[in-house]
């Protein structure tokens, strides 16, 4: 049975509601530490928050977490893996039409909608970060890989890196304002409080299964050696 397609058998509408655990630590502490992250790279970049050194710092943590989720979307809990949430056009739109006509029951983990905003948010964060690594001002800040690549890479790397801030930004409010419209039109299923809690009100156990944190931890672990090595070979051309 999968836990969060919206076909599966509701336990009775008569049935009491109660407190499951749905998300484990491990995607709560990166879902708002994204969040925590993206505002203090905005505030370095365009607000003067600390130095820009800090936002390198920052954009290698957002890398490294937005690296571990990918992962844990393949090896982590249930309601966090791929395979238990997405759906393609034809379960987005069967969703779309049990929203706004029917009222089924609770999906467990993310709605397909939901679902679809946690790729492109993660490909949207994985686009900043990468071509961030390659990007320069040309007069004082230089990205730790624009050293190993041609100028006109960099330049392209560059505009990425400042279009794609804009639409990044312009998701996350798309993003904010959907799960608080949700919020409104379906009180009994508070995203945001689940997302906090880790406990959803359900009609029935969803009986997942959790993976703990320490394999999280490994993960992000072997992602920071890799992205040091990574930081190192390309800021060993500054040296010379």
């Amino acid at each position: 049975m999968n836990p969060s397609d919206p076909e599966t058998p509701e336990a009775p509408a008569c049935a009491p509601l109660a407190r499951y655990r749905v998300w484990d630590l491990t995607t709560r502490f990166i879902h708002w530490a994204l969040a925590l992250l993206v505002l203090l790279q905005f505030g370095t970049a365009e607000w003067g928050w600390l130095s820009m050194q800090w936002h390198f710092y920052f954009g290698y943590a957002i890398l490294v977490l937005v690296g571990v989720r990918v992962l844990w979307g393949f090896v982590g809990s249930d309601s966090s893996r791929f395979s238990q949430f997405l759906r393609g056009p034809r379960g987005i739109a069967a969703y779309m039409r049990g929203t706004l006509w029917t009222k089924f029951g609770h999906p467990v983990g993310h709605n397909p909608l939901g679902a679809l905003s946690v790729l492109v948010l993660l490909a949207l964060l994985l686009i900043q970060g990468i071509s961030g690594l390659f990007a320069s001002d040309a007069i004082t800040v230089f990205g730790p890989l624009s050293g190993r690549v041609s100028d006109a890479t960099v330049r392209l790397m560059t505009r990425i890196h400042d279009i794609n801030q804009n639409i990044l930004l312009a998701f996350i409010a798309l993003h904010v304002a959907a799960v608080l419209l949700h919020a409104l039109v379906r009180r009994e299923d508070n995203l945001i409080v689940a997302m906090i809690t880790g406990y959803k009100r359900l009609r029935r156990d969803p009986g997942l299964r959790f993976v703990g944190i320490g394999a999280a931890l490994l993960l992000a672990a072997a992602l920071m050696f890799l992205l040091w090595a990574i930081v190192r070979w390309g800021q060993a051309v500054a040296a010379y």
